[in-house]
């Protein structure tokens, strides 16, 4: 497992930054059908530009055998390096039944719902294998709630701003929107403080 360049500018890598694999995504989208082998290829984007794909095989075939392998090139020309990367599934039943699935991060052998590499990493492992945080812990506390508008409204591919206003993608559920749509107004309101704290202060 690769380390980072630790003299690089703005600290640690963080989550939001780093490729990742969320296995509940993968199952809801039928990238990955319990009872089933599936393959395909994954991409990712960070702030709208792409950042890594890879191929994979998803064997769920047998429930208590079940396994991802990660197929991706590091690098380019003749310091090109082709992994594969293999990781266990395991699952949990909740109590209103069913099956929850985890991945086992490869370095801490704990369940994780996401693996994550950095930029800088060279393999798929937990957040706390790799000691990531949030870019929201570095934006001080009167900004959280304008970085957390943005965010919203990027994860809808709406235009960002301060009362730029929050549109229904195309086929998202209406109330799957409308719960988008409450928590926009409550981070809207609080913008609005942290505004009108700061022209107060001027």
């Amino acid at each position: 497992m690769g380390g980072y360049f630790s003299g690089r500018s703005g600290g640690r890598p963080t989550a939001d930054e780093s490729c990742h694999l969320d296995i509940a995504w993968m199952i809801r989208t039928k990238l990955a059908m319990p009872g089933r082998m599936k393959r395909g290829t994954l991409s990712w984007s960070c702030r709208g530009k792409p950042c890594g794909s890879m191929s994979y095989t998803a064997d769920m075939a047998d429930p208590d055998h079940s396994w991802l392998e990660l197929s991706y090139t590091l690098g380019s020309g003749d310091s090109a390096e082709k992994v594969k990367q293999h990781v266990s599934l395991c699952h949990t039943t909740p109590n209103y039944g069913g099956k929850r699935w985890w991945m086992i991060c490869p370095y801490r052998h704990t369940r994780a719902g996401k693996l994550y590499r950095p930029n800088e990493g060279d393999r798929f492992a937990s957040r706390q294998a790799w000691q990531l945080g949030y870019h929201i812990q570095r934006v001080s506390h009167r900004d959280r709630a304008f970085e957390r508008l943005f965010r919203l409204q990027r994860k809808l591919g709406c235009n960002q701003g301060w009362e730029a206003g929050l549109r229904r993608p195309k086929g998202m559920w209406d109330r799957t929107f409308r719960e988008h749509f409450e928590r926009y107004l409550q981070l809207e309101e609080r913008c609005d403080a942290e505004m009108k704290a700061l022209i107060d202060r001027l």
